[in-house]
């Protein structure tokens, strides 16, 4: 049976090897930035996230996790120039690599959508490194659209 539901510290091995493709693909499109064979977070750190309400971690999980989608919940109050607004910041999501192509992403994503209204959120939000080009297509696929863009200039260290 296949479920979405909240991450368990069970789950921490399965997203643990999850993470190394998703640092794998950072890698190849920006060796000059991700180092190769490392994880953006560690157990520790995973096991820290799943205690706090505003860090939610789902998986797909089919009898094994095939997928995960971290999340973070990001709010303005009060600002001066900004409107008062909740968003789900989508901070992670990846499908493992066998798994791809059988809509375990689209699925994570709907659950998302519905949970981030059920908590009143405006809108979700997520970054995209540019030459993720597959990326780009499935979240512009699902109604997403650019926010703002980051930009880069690189330049010759001093020395």
């Amino acid at each position: 049976m296949n479920c979405i539901r909240k991450a368990e510290p069970a789950d921490i091995p399965r997203i643990m090897n999850l993470l190394l493709q998703v640092g794998g693909i950072h890698h190849l499109l920006r060796p000059d930035i991700f180092r190769p064979h490392t994880t953006k977070y560690d157990e520790s750190e995973l096991a820290a996230m799943m205690t706090h309400d505003d860090q939610p971690i789902f998986v797909y999980d089919n009898g094994r996790v095939e997928g995960y989608l971290f999340c973070r919940i990001e709010a303005v109050h009060d600002d001066r120039l900004l409107h008062d607004r909740k968003t789900l910041y989508i901070d992670d999501l990846c499908v493992d690599e066998a798994a791809r192509g059988q809509h375990i992403a689209t699925e994570l994503l709907e659950h998302v959508r519905t949970f981030a209204r059920s908590i009143g959120c405006q809108a979700i939000t997520l970054n995209v490194w540019e030459g993720n080009e597959a990326a780009m297509r499935f979240y512009q696929a699902k109604g997403m659209h650019v926010l703002k863009t980051c930009m880069e200039l690189n330049i010759e260290p001093q020395g």
